[in-house]
């Protein structure tokens, strides 16, 4: 059985549970990279800046409440996460579709080297990787890659 998901804009009340999908995610897709923010860090920084000043999207499943997310600052991808038990699903390609409907003039978005799947998912949806740094600008140290997509 699936439960029905509706993607929203987030409220306020969804900060922390937005926050938690995030934590998950991170821990499962990314083991290797050092979170330079601790979990309380992560959940304030979604209730003061993501949630009230990023336009941030949740997934919101029937059943099971927040089960993904995604922020947009302007043309870029800033975050896109689902829990780790909703991966495989289809929520990551309607986050995306979203994302390109919201910014139809194109979009830009970093992940991880190490980040392999994500890699894989954002080229199935037409971005290209247009480049790769040490990891020095940001805030993980982590070498990642820059992503763009032109409609």
């Amino acid at each position: 059985m699936t439960d029905a998901v509706i993607l929203r804009r987030a409220v306020a009340a969804d900060a922390r549970a937005a926050a938690d999908v995030w934590l998950r995610s991170f821990a499962a897709a990314l083991p290797t990279v050092v979170r330079p923010h601790t979990d309380d860090e992560v959940r304030e920084y979604f209730r003061d800046v993501v949630v009230p000043v990023r336009e941030t999207w949740v997934a919101e499943a029937s059943g099971s409440g927040i089960v993904g997310l995604m922020v947009l600052d302007g043309e870029t991808l800033s975050q896109l996460y689902l829990a780790p038990d909703w991966r495989g699903r289809g929520l990551g390609d309607r986050l995306v579709a979203l994302a390109k409907e919201r910014s139809p003039g194109g979009l830009a978005l970093w992940t991880f080297q190490v980040n392999k799947p994500a890699h894989r998912f954002y080229e199935r949806h037409g971005f290209a990787a247009v480049e790769f740094t040490d990891g020095g600008g940001n805030e993980e140290r982590e070498p990642d890659v820059r992503y763009v997509w032109h409609p």
